[in-house]
């Protein structure tokens, strides 16, 4: 369970010695399938789980309860995973397994659940106590998404003292330090911790978290080497966030996605099932310039009933279309219109910077200097490192959004 709550690369070996060596162990199978669910087809899903709950409940009401929200968490039922895991806490109180299934609060996309599950984490690490790792982690996590990123970094160095291999503290220390421009102490830092697990369950996000410390930097190469080394064809939604943040600063981005890969995945059943994918999706056609492609998919988005389609998703991929066909004052236009509202969209403080950095650069690129200078004001006052938000403020050089191999586009 420690290598679990850790996210060692040494978890999927180890569970599935538990389940060989344990069939009849409910917990273990459950923990298994919550580890490997996303290769499992829906029967296999299904099958895994009712006999990990059956075998659980002979264990006890624990067990079961802990089977129970896997199968709720891996159908995607966050709200019902969300609502089970509180009962579970009363229940017993600061359970470090139960811990595993937390992002339910946020994935629910509902802003009571995730303050809500703010608080629970708050509850839960205070009568754990300052002892214990595995909570100190996860409040060092809700307090860098809060923002609050110096206790964010005071609590994740805290928990590594406990346990040096915590992948959830050293995730919490990689968004605090990107808040503050940490540069090349953070990719440091990440590169020495990954070094000692190459196969850590993290080990291509953390990739990613050093890459936009490069960015950062103007260490363009660098974060081009590690998405292209790090990063799996898969991995569609931290590339093309990596790559349309070189595009926007007129920078070479790294190994692209193919177009057509990504209109097989928003074509596929779960293409569109959560606004975030379906965001990142989008920005790996704005990195292609495929103007085209980000109208239809504005336009599905826009004539979708749920409310953070039609009024969040549909006017940013639009602005990214704007973005890419020429239309800067467009695009500008359409973002700053959201407003606080661009929250929405998903994701976490790091992931939604994108959408800021996408308006500062079309403010520049329609002559409006001073709104994009006072939009990234907090960033180029409060980072070390930010020599990214201050190529974002200059209006020289080539056009950053345009098509690969074509003239500069029209401002």
């Amino acid at each position: 369970m420690a290598e679990f709550l850790a996210l060692s690369g040494k978890t999927l070996p180890l569970l599935r010695m538990w389940v060989a060596d344990d069939p009849g162990c409910g917990l273990a199978r459950g923990l298994l399938t919550l580890a490997t669910s996303e290769r499992m087809n829906d029967t296999l899903l299904k099958q895994q789980l009712v006999t990990a709950h059956r075998d659980a409940q002979t264990a006890g009401e624990r067990e079961a309860s802990l089977v129970y929200g896997v199968y709720l968490h891996t159908h995607r039922q966050y709200r019902l995973t969300a609502d089970h895991l509180v009962g579970h806490f009363e229940r017993w109180p600061a359970d470090d397994v139960a811990a595993l299934m937390l992002d339910a609060f946020p994935a629910s996309g509902d802003a009571a659940y995730r303050a809500h599950g703010d608080a629970l984490v708050e509850q839960q690490a205070s009568l754990a106590g300052p002892d214990s790792w595995p909570w100190t982690s996860c409040l060092a996590s809700v307090r860098a998404e809060q923002g609050r990123v110096r206790e964010a970094r005071r609590l994740a160095e805290q928990a590594l003292s406990l346990n040096r291999r915590s992948g959830v503290a050293v995730h919490a220390l990689a968004h605090a330090e990107h808040e503050l421009g940490a540069g090349p102490a953070s990719t440091r830092m990440l590169d020495e911790w990954l070094a000692e697990d190459s196969q850590a369950v993290q080990s291509g996000h953390l990739n990613w978290h050093a890459a936009l410390q490069s960015i950062a930097c103007g260490e363009f190469a660098d974060a081009r080497r590690r998405a292209d080394s790090a990063l799996r064809r898969e991995d569609v939604g931290m590339r093309a966030a990596t790559n349309w943040r070189l595009v926007l600063v007129g920078q070479e981005p790294a190994g692209r996605s193919d177009p057509d890969h990504v209109r097989d995945l928003l074509a596929a059943p779960g293409g569109m099932t959560e606004v975030f994918h379906t965001f990142n999706l989008a920005l790996a056609l704005a990195v292609e310039a495929a103007t085209e492609d980000l109208e239809q998919l504005a336009g599905r988005a826009a004539a979708d009933p749920r409310p953070d389609y039609h009024e969040v998703l549909a006017p940013v991929i639009r602005a990214l279309a704007h973005l890419t066909a020429g239309r800067p004052r467009a695009a500008a236009e359409t973002l700053a219109a959201l407003g606080e509202k661009a929250e929405r969209i998903g994701g976490v403080r790091v992931e939604r910077e994108i959408i800021q950095d996408t308006l500062a650069r079309a403010l520049i690129d329609c002559g409006d200097l001073a709104r994009a200078t006072d939009l990234l004001h907090h960033r180029t006052t409060t980072r070390r490192h930010h020599h990214y938000e201050d190529l974002l403020l200059l209006r020289s050089g080539p056009d950053p959004v345009r098509p690969p191999g074509q003239p500069a586009l029209p401002v």
